[in-house]
């Protein structure tokens, strides 16, 4: 796996947040999923590399709680949306005025409530999320919480095993994570509606685990929905994925 620098800046709050790089160009910036890491989503199976290719300066945060970033274990840490107040930092930062934004999962979550709070990108990428997923957050939360909660009561090779066995390859914090999942916020309806950037609803075309993506692209006044191969998991082992944004950004 391709061995970037890793780049630290103070969040709002003083919290570190790590970053990586990848290519010069256009920036865009890539937010990762639950229990994941910049490396492991964008990484590993060459999505930056493509993106990277086509022209575009790729930057990977590990979020908040995750990777390579700050884990506190005090609740005050994570104040409602404080994954989108990082993100906004993290734009603050590097001085990004025109750039794309896209993420994945919880990533792609986190996107929306950057772009409702105000970032203003020029295109952006929500890609493993249906419309449930955002304006029913607390759902999906619940889902997690079990599974940090009762860490090795799950049966082999059920869903909630298999999150458990990832959480244990990336080396997550169950607690930081946990908390984490008290802070995030649902996306309604209206706001959705308003969103005109011109957006790529990307999905699996085997992943319902965050609603509907065809319903999200629905209520987009600006999107393109695609599918690519796969569920919630596989998708992002798969080059579709990646090629997919890099065309989307640079068409």
């Amino acid at each position: 796996m391709t061995v970037l620098q890793i780049h630290r800046f103070a969040s709002f709050d003083g919290s570190k947040i790590a970053y990586r790089e990848l290519g010069e160009g256009r920036p865009v910036v890539l937010l990762h999923g639950y229990f994941s890491d910049a490396l492991t989503n964008w990484v590993r199976f060459g999505h930056a590399a493509a993106i990277a290719a086509r022209g575009l300066r790729v930057i990977m945060p590990d979020l908040r709680a995750h990777g390579s970033s700050a884990k506190p274990h005090d609740v005050a840490s994570y104040p409602p949306d404080v994954l989108a107040d990082d993100g906004m930092a993290l734009i603050d930062h590097l001085e990004l005025d025109d750039y794309d934004l896209g993420g994945y999962s919880l990533g792609a979550r986190t996107v929306v409530r950057m772009l409702v709070r105000g970032a203003t990108p020029r295109r952006c990428v929500i890609a493993g999320m249906g419309y449930s997923g955002l304006t029913a957050a607390q759902r999906r939360s619940a889902y997690f919480a079990n599974i940090l909660d009762h860490l090795g009561s799950f049966e082999k090779f059920t869903p909630e095993w298999n999150a458990e066995a990832f959480l244990k390859t990336t080396k997550g914090d169950p607690v930081a994570l946990r908390h984490l999942l008290d802070s995030f916020v649902d996306t309604p309806a209206n706001a959705i509606a308003e969103i005109g950037i011109p957006t790529l609803v990307l999905s699996g075309d085997e992943d319902d685990d965050n609603g509907s993506a065809a319903d999200l692209a629905a209520a987009l006044p600006d999107a393109t929905l695609l599918l690519t191969p796969g569920g919630h998991m596989s998708a992002v082992t798969k080059p579709e994925l990646g090629q997919a944004i890099a065309a989307f950004l640079t068409a």
